[in-house]
């Protein structure tokens, strides 16, 4: 009995091996072509169900991640920040109101809400006039404080044409006073003598109105459409969470890099630059997004937030148009990344035997950027479609043993 149940499990192993053996022969001839002469490629497949590397290639090199950064941004975020954390922009006063008079100063207290738009500058207006404001007399002040005054990020190209990043924004535009002049006056307050400017608000003020979005509303729209002002937001919520006032960007890369530590991989020449991949200075591995996918993997308050937010391969999002009518169509979750000569993939995925993966695959100097896309689809397909191991030999039942 003894005999037959390790027979039994020795070639149920025997059979896992050979199965993980027809993935690797997979992977590798998909590496053997031709676009690999001229261009680089970092890989590595993670099996999260036995908790160990499936394949690996190249995975240590130090490659630009164009948008795959996001996903770095945004597991640092939550994981820093928690499920509940809020975009928040404030609106106060100094001074007194008298007879419906405001002589004093309204304070707009930038949050960097990406999601701030016209209902919430609606709100502020409607907010005030409640207070039984018909008439405003001072200044209408843009409290910038939460960041530093850089527009741009660390390494973004100059002739790319991206919104300033302001923590004061109405539709990434960078003219959140004067609408809310507009918007004051549209419901019928007096503007008199009324100047703007910026300045930090006094500790001695009252409060207004308070609008906010959260951080899932933030991340769904940064990851399903790979939007880069959302991600520099996020970026920022990062920086300000160091306590410091004005968040620096470099606030927010000591603490990618705390967390970096924290996964152990801290001996590695990563560069961060900003939390949106646009810039040309980033360097990261394969290597490294997909510990940090296995990361947060672990810790469903991260994991639920993140899986929620990537796109879903033939579904939606950037990859809305890939890998449709394969295994991977509805498996795939996962980020996307494109810049000149680059092109990134990274993950998760489910194979055919239930096994959970995760992945992170970073093309460079592909001049055409469709073949990376195809290599990465058929990486995809490829975890998608081959089992990773049989079932499990179960215990001979007893009319078996009774005939051993």
């Amino acid at each position: 009995m003894e005999r037959l149940l390790f027979f039994l499990l020795f070639s149920w192993a025997t059979i896992a091996s050979i199965a993980q053996d027809s993935l690797r022969l997979r992977l590798d001839s998909l590496l053997a072509d031709p676009m690999f002469e001229t261009s680089q490629v970092g890989l590595m497949v993670y099996d999260l169900t036995a908790d160990s590397v499936l394949y690996q290639k190249n995975q240590r090199q130090m490659l630009r991640p164009a948008s795959t950064m996001k996903l770095v941004t945004s597991i640092t975020a939550i994981d820093r920040l928690g499920g509940d954390y809020q975009f928040r922009t404030h609106l106060c006063y100094t001074g007194i109101i008298s007879g419906g008079k405001l002589t004093g100063d309204l304070y707009c207290i930038g949050g960097f809400d990406p999601m701030f738009n016209a209902d919430d500058m609606n709100a502020f207006a409607e907010s005030l006039r409640r207070l039984g404001v018909d008439t405003l007399q001072g200044r209408i002040m843009a409290d910038l404080s939460m960041k530093e005054s850089l527009d741009y990020g660390e390494g973004w190209c100059w002739d790319d044409k991206n919104p300033k990043l302001t923590p004061l924004s109405l539709g990434r535009n960078d003219t959140f006073v004067e609408r809310l002049q507009e918007e004051l006056v549209d419901k019928g307050i007096v503007l008199r003598d009324v100047t703007t400017g910026t300045g930090r608000c006094p500790a001695r003020n009252f409060l207004v109105c308070t609008r906010f979005h959260t951080i899932d509303q933030v991340l769904r729209r940064m990851m399903k459409d790979s939007d880069n002002f959302y991600a520099e937001s996020m970026f920022y919520q990062i920086a300000a969470a160091s306590g410091n006032r004005p968040g620096k960007a470099s606030d927010a890369r000591n603490i990618v890099r705390q967390l970096i530590r924290k996964i152990g991989l801290s001996g590695n020449p990563y560069k961060i630059a900003d939390g949106s991949g646009l810039s040309l200075y980033n360097y990261l591995s394969a290597e490294l997004e997909t510990l940090l996918l296995r990361y947060a993997w672990r810790h469903s308050n991260i994991y639920d937030l993140l899986s929620d937010a990537l796109p879903i391969a033939a579904v939606d999002g950037t990859l809305k148009s890939r890998m449709k009518g394969t295994a991977a169509a509805g498996n795939v979750r996962a980020k996307t990344g494109t810049l000149t000569g680059i092109s990134s993939l990274a993950g998760y995925c489910q194979s055919p035997d239930g096994h959970q993966l995760c992945f992170a695959i970073i093309n460079q100097g592909v001049m055409r950027s469709a073949l990376a896309r195809t290599f990465q689809d058929r990486v995809c397909i490829a975890l998608c479609s081959i089992p990773l191991s049989p079932q499990p030999p179960t215990q001979p039942s007893a009319d078996y043993e009774q005939t051993d």
